[in-house]
């Protein structure tokens, strides 16, 4: 009771003050047109309403040229039948130039892979330093081995890779913590081509929504692959007890639920319940979504589950889950209670808003304020472009949402944080990262059937931050896996270093702490992967750190 009515009056707060929001500077603004990324979606659409075509544009962020900026990653689609293009689309690759100007460099890199791509992730599974691209495709999916030299080569069947599923988000983690990156894929659903569904509400020829999925899409098992060290994987999906259950994946995000020091798994599955992977420890994998109260709403019901991104917004050290999911049914967040078990918090915390009249896909928690708690981006998008046809108050582009963390309780302030989140377009997948390198988190888009969006977070309020690089030695290079713990202002903040999430999407690994108005940072903690420890005390805020594994700070 005392925890509700603490909650209450958090609410009843940010209810009050809801207005102050409109006082602050307008922060983010669509700087598309000038930034150079000309890259626009296509679904290979004919009229003939293939399922995958609703579904696709992951998007990722990493610095393959390894020059100290955030480069850009979109994943195209391709010809269906009954569509063709005089310029084939093809995935593409955005080289950093400094300014939030981008050249795109996808040819000459050998990026552009030209299959029906979904999602993808970046990590470095050869631990050589420079990231490598994982792509999820309709079709068999591709590892991109990045040669250090600015190009990447397709090691997809040296690799013992290349799954010809549909196969939709995607991870890199160390699940068996031995140093070395894992692959974990969410396969969507068995959808033959020359068998396309045929479905109408009203006379209205539409793509098939949730409420046929039982009848006309049987589910699949995801895959895992477990890093031989030598550049090869072996698949364990068998084996870990990954594949023993079937369900609609459409997104992954992978951490630590329980603290036990491995990688567990939730799976967004879309009108299916979702899953929740317990590591055993031993590369094998308990199913316990049910159980932790994660598989269902809080009315029990399973939802078109979309994206997903786990994150400690009420900085008790325990990772918290948002999924969103489809039209008529909530986003919802569940709050990590500890004991590997969750609650929906969803009205209590104020996430309600736009959940019911919105499809949304992308999201994440961030701090776009820096104000030293994680907010929540919600990207939107309808799923049936004729929607207005039986609907006339619903659009199937839609504006991303911002919302406000405030002790706990979230508002939507999406109208007050400037006019980049006024744009109007079909979000599927969605990144943040301090792409410029001023402190702040900017924002990018992959919109179905339409144009990229860059939004720039021009923020002015004074609060501190920093951004950190971990470079692992013993664990893995990118220390994806390692947990990081900020301790300044009298508050500590934990954030855990991811290669994917969101909706089929990889947003940046390199954690962002926004400091509010602390002028010292306390003391960094980093608990990595291989079980080390670093400690550093006394650090300056307002500057990007390299800090790699066994104690040293790097200045880049």
């Amino acid at each position: 009771m005392e925890r509700l009515m603490v909650r209450w009056a958090a609410g009843v707060c940010a209810m009050v003050f809801v207005c102050a929001a409109a006082s602050q500077p307008a922060q983010y603004f669509d700087v598309t047109a000038q930034s150079g990324i000309d890259f626009v979606h296509h679904n290979g659409a004919s009229g003939r309403y293939y399922l995958v075509e609703t579904v696709t544009a992951g998007m990722g962020v990493l610095d393959y040229d390894n020059d100290g900026d955030l480069d850009l990653y979109f994943v195209n689609g391709a010809s269906l039948p009954g569509s063709s293009y005089e310029n084939p689309p093809r995935n593409a690759l955005f080289r950093n130039d400094g300014g939030l100007h981008f050249t795109r460099v996808s040819d000459e890199a050998g990026a552009s892979d030209a299959g029906y791509g979904l999602g993808c992730a970046m990590g470095d599974y050869n631990n050589d330093g420079f990231v490598d691209i994982y792509v999820a495709n309709m079709g068999d999916d591709v590892l991109l081995k990045n040669n250090g030299d600015g190009t990447f080569s397709d090691v997809t069947k040296a690799a013992g890779l290349g799954d010809p599923r549909i196969g939709a988000g995607c991870a890199f983690a160390d699940f068996n913590n031995d140093g070395w990156l894992d692959i974990f894929v969410a396969n969507y659903v068995i959808c033959p081509l020359d068998q396309p569904k045929e479905c109408t509400r009203l006379g209205v020829r539409l793509y098939c929504d949730p409420s046929t999925f039982e009848d006309l899409y049987p589910p699949q098992p995801a895959s895992l692959y477990f890093n031989n060290g030598d550049g090869t994987f072996r698949d364990a999906s068998v084996s870990s007890g990954i594949a023993a259950m079937e369900g609609r994946g459409m997104a992954v995000c992978c951490t630590d639920f329980d603290n036990d020091g491995d990688v567990d798994i939730f799976v967004a599955n879309d009108v299916s319940e979702n899953f929740l992977w317990q590591n055993n420890g031993d590369e094998t994998f308990d199913e316990v979504g049910a159980f932790s109260g994660v598989a269902y709403d809080e009315h029990g019901r399973e939802q078109g589950s979309m994206g997903c991104d786990f994150g400690d917004y009420d900085c008790d050290g325990a990772f918290d889950l948002i999924v969103t999911s489809y039209q008529r049914q909530t986003n919802t967040l569940y709050h990590n209670l500890g004991g590997g078990s969750f609650e929906d918090v969803t009205i209590r915390e104020g996430l309600l808003p736009g959940s019911m009249e919105n499809v949304s896909w992308a999201c994440f928690f961030f701090d776009y304020d820096n104000d030293a708690d994680q907010d929540i981006l919600i990207a939107n998008g309808h799923l049936q472009p004729n929607i207005q046809q039986l609907e006339p108050a619903i659009t199937y582009p839609a504006s991303n949402q911002v919302f406000q963390n405030r002790n706990g309780v979230f508002v939507d302030v999406s109208t007050q944080t400037g006019p980049g989140l006024a744009v109007k377009k079909s979000t599927r997948g969605g990144v943040y990262g301090d792409l410029d390198g001023d402190g702040d988190l900017d924002l990018a888009f992959s919109n179905s059937e339409d144009g990229a969006t860059l939004l720039e977070n021009r923020l002015q309020d004074g609060n501190g931050w920093i951004n950190i690089r971990p470079q692992g030695v013993d664990s893995n290079r990118d220390g994806i896996g390692a947990r990081i713990s900020v301790i300044a202002g009298g508050k500590t903040q934990v954030i855990e270093v991811r290669a994917g999430g969101s909706y089929q999407s990889c947003y940046s690994a390199w954690p962002h702490f926004g400091l509010g108005e602390a002028k010292r940072i306390d003391a960094i903690e980093i608990d990595w992967p291989s079980g080390r420890k670093d400690h550093y005390e006394d650090v300056a805020i307002n500057q990007t750190v390299i800090l790699k594994e066994g104690g040293e700070i790097i200045k880049p």
